[in-house]
């Protein structure tokens, strides 16, 4: 029985390496060693080698000031701290609140057979994740200070170690995860805000890293004997790593008693949250006129929806509007000393600092494009369009709406902000705000048009026509060629000759003349073409 169900556990993991859902039928023998041998390239090929480096930055100058132990300790958090972010959502999913949980617990199946085979999985993926980071570094610390008896069974023992923690974590970051989750109203959202963190997060420690890491090399010894001081269990950790036999004796009782906590915790809980529906409202039935409302605010009201409904078409194609209240309340915060000093760098081309502004708020824009994917999002369900008793131009222009809406509004929050900090012309401020304006406008058309006459209606899985769809593909690639010709054309070419109004005067007649034609594309074809998906 636990063969069978950890064979299962296995597949759904790996679903998409042996099922193609796009035409509905297994994949051949081949295809799926593929799949699996370019998963191994990526993760050991390509995160393997990012960690082999940073070991090899690591080792030799800590095993020269007698810091080995620092070394492991280092790593090893890092290992567990990848192993924990990369199993907890699959323990979320795969231990708690499987869709099969309910076909599962009916059938004749031991519950410590179900909950082992789950737990065997979560184990595993997270051993997969840690590996990528500890393995390489236990490899090149054996090369750098020789191997030894020693040596080697510290890094097996840091090995199984780090693996059984993350287990423990896992498991119960998994089951907050879960029991939040089940009173969530709006999950979506909390999804998004949680990815938009761990980016911020990511991209904050990637250039802090550098810095962080030469310090730290430079003064090795001072931190040293403050994390023998203030944190201690940091210390006995990372002197399993070197073999050290009374820190591996206590990390080893201490994260055994902590597995213990965790399926104890585990056990009680289980059932109760497997089998748990989530949070019910329950309400009296109050008698209430019902307000009629506009088509156009209905439709719009629709698609506000949809946009909010679904995490991925909110990361994918709406970035921008996340991004561009931040950058705005940046530029309040540090704007001023950014301008200083890009006044005195670009001090001989006139027109250039509001023109590079102008260049970054158009890249903020081309991170909108939700009219793209619009159309192919419908999916199946079309026909419930096409059968309203709606003129089709109003079911395109809620759309068009919808995007000019979360663009247009923070992107003049944004000029807002910039006015405020950055001592502009009033002539030169009204371009921007003209060039801001018709490159939106021209960005949602643009989307549309490719949308509708590039549509993907015979998806299995919304991320086929949000990441993969080719008007997804063009509008974004446009959306950068549009910003590097931007640039390039004033500060490369002879742009900047004509003085930045007459130049991005320039852009913006473009604009409007390619908005114009394909708003009346849209108004004639679009709309014939809708009607025939």
């Amino acid at each position: 029985m636990l063969k069978l169900l950890l064979k299962k556990q296995f597949l759904e993991i790996f679903q998409v390496y042996f099922y193609d859902a796009k035409k509905n039928k297994a994949r051949s023998k081949t295809s799926t060693a593929m799949y699996f041998v370019l998963f191994f390239l990526l993760v050991f090929g390509l995160l393997g080698g990012i960690f082999t480096f940073l070991a090899m930055k690591l080792c030799m100058p800590l095993i020269n000031v007698g810091m080995d132990w620092m070394y492991f300790a280092l790593m090893g958090l890092i290992s567990v701290l990848l192993g924990a972010f990369g199993s907890v959502f699959n323990t979320y999913a795969g231990l708690y609140l499987p869709k099969d949980n309910n076909l599962l617990l009916a059938m004749p199946i031991p519950v410590a057979a179900l909950v082992g085979s789950r737990l065997i999985g979560v184990y595993l993926m997270g051993l997969l994740y840690s590996v990528v980071v500890i393995l390489p570094a236990i490899i090149v610390y054996w090369g750098t200070a020789g191997v030894t008896l020693q040596a080697v069974l510290g890094g097996l023992l840091i090995t199984m170690v780090i693996s059984v923690f993350v287990l423990t974590i896992s498991c119960v970051l998994g089951w907050i995860v879960a029991k939040i989750s089940l009173k969530l109203k709006h999950k979506s959202l909390i999804t998004v805000l949680i990815s938009l963190a761990f980016i911020g997060v990511y991209y904050f420690v990637y250039f802090k890293a550098q810095s962080l890491i030469q310090d730290l090399l430079a003064n090795a010894a001072v931190y040293g004997e403050r994390m023998k001081g203030a944190a201690y269990p940091v210390y006995l950790f990372g002197s399993v790593g070197v073999g050290n036999v009374r820190a591996s004796a206590i990390v080893s009782v201490a994260v055994a008693a902590l597995f213990g906590l965790m399926w104890l915790l585990l056990s009680h809980s289980f059932l109760q949250i497997a089998t748990s529906t989530g949070k019910v409202l329950h309400r009296e039935y109050k008698e209430k006129h019902m307000r009629k409302q506009d088509i156009d605010a209905a439709l719009l009201g629709r698609e506000f929806s949809h946009f909010t409904s679904s995490p991925n078409y909110m990361l994918n194609c709406g970035l921008g509007t996340f991004l561009m209240p931040l950058c705005a309340i940046a530029v309040l915060w540090k704007g001023s000393e950014l301008f200083a000093q890009l006044d005195v760098m670009f001090a001989e081309t006139a027109g250039s600092v509001p023109l590079l502004l102008c260049v970054v708020l158009c890249g903020l824009a081309s991170m909108n494009f939700m009219t793209a994917p619009s159309v192919s999002l419908e999916g199946k369900s079309l026909w419930l369009l096409q059968s309203l008793p709606v003129e089709p131009w109003r079911i395109l222009r809620a759309k068009i709406r919808m995007q000019l809406l979360l663009t247009g509004l923070p992107m003049l929050f944004c000029i807002m902000c910039i006015a405020a900090v950055y001592p502009i012309h009033l002539l030169q401020l009204s371009m921007i705000f003209l060039f801001a304006a018709s490159y939106v406008w021209l960005m949602t058309l643009t989307g549309l048009l490719l949308g509708i006459k590039m549509p993907v209606l015979t998806w299995t899985n919304e991320i086929m026509p949000i990441k993969q769809g080719a008007p997804v593909m063009i509008t974004l690639f446009d959306g950068f060629v549009y910003m590097a010709l931007l640039f390039a054309g004033f500060m490369l070419l002879p742009g900047w000759m004509l003085g930045f109004c007459g130049y991005v005067s320039c852009f913006v007649g473009a604009n409007l003349f390619l908005s114009v034609f394909a708003y009346l594309w849209l108004r004639k074809k679009g709309v014939a073409i809708l009607g025939t998906l």
